[in-house]
C-alpha cells in the first residue's frame, strides 16, 4: 500500500513542473508561491479545525524545528523551484530533482556520521543514472541561457532533501499531516515578508481578466493537490520508511511522465527511454531491499 501511495505522490509531483511552468508565464513566481501557500494553509487550517480534538499540542521546544522546516519549505524550496522553472525547462527541473536521493544520502551521512551501505549507494546511483537518461531523451540539457534557472532548481532540490531529513523527527511526534500543516503555516508566515520586500510589480489583473478560471485552477492545483496532498503523502511515506528509501522514488517521476504521455498522447517510447526507465526502476528496487 505504501508503494502505491508513493507512486501517486510521484505522479502528482511530476505534473508540478508543467503547471508551474505555465502559470509563471502569466504571474511572477514570487506571487505564485504566495497564492500557493495561501491555498495550502487554508485547506490544512480547515482540516485542523475539524480534527482539533485529536491533534497533539505543539511543544515549545519544537518551535525552532518547525520554524526551520517552514523556512526550508516556502521561502527557500518553493520559491527557488517556481522561480527556477521560469528560467529553465521542465525536463531540466525534473533532472535537478532526480538528484534529491543523492543529497538525502549525503545529508544523512553527515548528520549521523555513518556510511549508508554499498547496496543503498548502488541503488541511488542506478536510479539517478536511469532518470538522467530518460530526461536527456526528453530534452534536458545544460545551456548558458538556462544556467540561472538550473542553479535555482538544483538549490531547490537540495532544500527538498533537507525538508525530507529534518522533518522526519517531527513526523514521529506529530504525525505526517499535522507536521506538513505546521511546516506550511510557519513557511507562509516567514514568506510574507519576503514577498512584501521583493520589488516585483505583478499585473494582478491577470487573476480577474479573461482566462482567470484557468489561472485560479492552476494556483489551486499547486496549493491543494501538489502541496497539500503531495507533501502530505511524502511525509506519510517518511513515517513508514527511512528517508533515503523514500527519496529514491523521485527518480520515477520522468518515467511516469513518459508513460502517461504514451497513454494520453500516443507518444511511442524510444529505446533510450526504455533503457533509462529500466535502470531507474532497478535502482529503486535495489534501495528497497535490506
Amino acid at each position: 500500500m505504501i508503494y502505491l501511495l508513493l507512486l501517486l505522490q510521484q505522479f502528482i509531483a511530476s505534473t508540478t513542473h508543467l503547471v508551474a511552468k505555465d502559470i509563471t508565464g502569466e504571474l511572477e513566481p514570487i506571487t505564485v508561491v504566495l497564492f500557493r501557500g495561501i491555498f495550502t494553509c487554508t485547506v490544512f487550517g480547515i482540516w485542523m479545525f475539524f480534527r482539533r480534538s485529536s491533534l497533539r499540542r505543539v511543544d515549545r521546544a519544537d518551535l525552532g524545528a518547525i520554524a526551520l522546516l517552514g523556512l526550508v519549505n516556502m521561502p527557500i524550496n518553493q520559491l527557488l523551484f517556481i522561480w527556477g522553472v521560469d528560467y529553465t525547462t521542465a525536463p531540466n527541473a525534473s533532472l535537478a530533482y532526480a538528484l534529491t536521493p543523492v543529497f538525502v544520502v549525503v545529508i544523512l551521512a553527515v548528520w549521523r556520521a555513518s556510511f549508508p551501505g554499498w547496496k543503498k549507494l548502488l541503488g541511488v546511483v542506478l536510479a539517478v543514472l536511469g532518470a538522467a537518461i530518460v530526461l536527456i531523451d526528453r530534452g534536458a540539457s545544460v545551456s548558458s541561457e538556462q544556467t540561472l534557472g538550473n542553479i535555482m532548481v538544483l538549490a531547490a532540490s537540495i532544500s527538498w532533501a533537507a525538508y525530507t531529513v529534518v522533518g522526519r523527527s517531527l513526523i514521529v511526534k506529530y504525525g505526517p499531516v499535522q507536521t506538513t500543516a505546521l511546516s506550511f503555516f510557519a513557511g507562509l508566515v516567514l514568506y510574507i515578508p519576503v514577498w512584501a520586500l521583493v520589488p516585483v510589480h505583478d499585473p494582478m489583473t491577470v487573476l480577474v481578466a479573461p482566462g482567470w478560471i484557468e489561472h485560479w485552477a492552476q494556483l489551486f492545483y499547486l496549493g491543494v493537490i501538489t502541496s497539500g496532498i503531495g507533501y502530505g503523502l511524502w511525509y506519510y511515506a517518511l513515517s513508514r520508511m527511512e528517508a533515503s528509501r523514500v527519496a529514491v522514488f523521485n527518480n520515477l517521476q520522468p518515467v511516469l511522465t513518459s508513460v502517461l504521455a504514451f497513454f494520453i498522447f500516443g507518444s511511442v517510447p524510444t529505446l533510450m527511454f526504455l533503457l533509462g526507465g529500466s535502470i531507474a526502476i532497478a535502482g529503486v528496487i535495489v534501495t528497497q531491499r535490506d
